[in-house]
């Protein structure tokens, strides 16, 4: 009976994992630099997030508030049966369970995900709510499994701040597919069609600001994370720096990429130079 659950449990984190490494190279190369011992958790936080995200911006022929509920009660039936037939809801919940991660960062990432389906345009106060809800709080899930409750207190706000830059660098990034395809513009007062030099720049320093903090933090990371998350720093501000390269038409026209030789070389150069 325990060798079947063991392999169960096995299958479903490799599920998990599976997902991750087909939606997310990049991902998947920063998880590759954490100490092995927390890979497991960390893609089964991100089956868990890239699942409900393809929810609300993949299948258009399908009832998607109704699909989102039914994930949403099937998150929290896992959690508290410690179990799911669910293969990624499964190694989910044993990771919520196993670190104690908060239902209150849950929620509100689920919240966020709702807001994808009917919201296109943003408030201050709607704009700061869909950023802690859809990346600041996966960033503090996956705080739960770098450290204990002593460094997780100490690091929350720049964990914070790593999340809500890398969220802005793909707002920005995405600005264009994000209009032509759902309709919305997540920054606050920005419009597509008038999106100007100024906007742009102003966004940039914004962002600027929320890198600076969260080097910070990086620095003071447990060793078994601290390279892993160094490096996903370091290729979304080469993604950054790409951006404040082009001009605002440049980038309502075209998606800023980092080439697979860019990333390899920004792997390299974090291993070399270490932080």
């Amino acid at each position: 009976m325990k060798d079947a659950i063991k392999l169960y449990e096995e299958v479903s984190f490799n599920c998990s994992e599976l997902i991750t490494k087909k939606y997310s190279t990049s991902f998947s190369l920063g998880i590759n630099t954490l100490d092995k011992k927390i890979h497991k958790p960390i893609y089964a936080i991100y089956g868990f997030v890239r699942f409900a995200d393809e929810i609300v911006d993949t299948f258009h022929n399908l009832d998607k508030e109704t699909i989102l509920n039914q994930f949403e009660e099937d998150t929290y039936d896992s959690i508290n049966k410690k179990f799911s037939t669910n293969p990624v809801l499964h190694a989910f919940q044993s990771v919520v369970n196993k670190h104690k991660i908060k239902k209150d960062h849950i929620q509100a990432f689920l919240n966020s995900m709702r807001m994808d389906l009917k919201m296109k345009d943003f408030t201050q106060k709607s704009y700061e709510d869909y950023i802690y809800g859809s990346a600041e709080v996966v960033g503090l899930m996956c705080l739960k499994v770098f450290c204990d409750d002593k460094e997780y207190n100490k690091l929350e706000s720049y964990a914070i701040s790593l999340g809500s830059a890398f969220q802005k660098v793909n707002f920005l990034r995405d600005i264009r597919s994000d209009f032509e395809e759902r309709g919305r513009v997540y920054f606050p007062g920005v419009k597509f069609e008038t999106f100007s030099e100024a906007d742009k720049k102003s966004i940039e320093k914004d962002i600027a600001k929320d890198f600076s903090n969260a080097l910070i933090g990086i620095k003071m990371l447990p060793s078994v994370a601290r390279s892993g998350v160094y490096l996903s720093y370091k290729y979304y501000l080469e993604l950054l720096d790409k951006i404040n390269s082009k001009d605002s038409s440049t980038i309502k026209t075209e998606r800023v990429r980092i080439s697979n030789i860019k990333k390899f070389m920004i792997f390299v150069g974090t291993y070399i130079n270490p932080i």
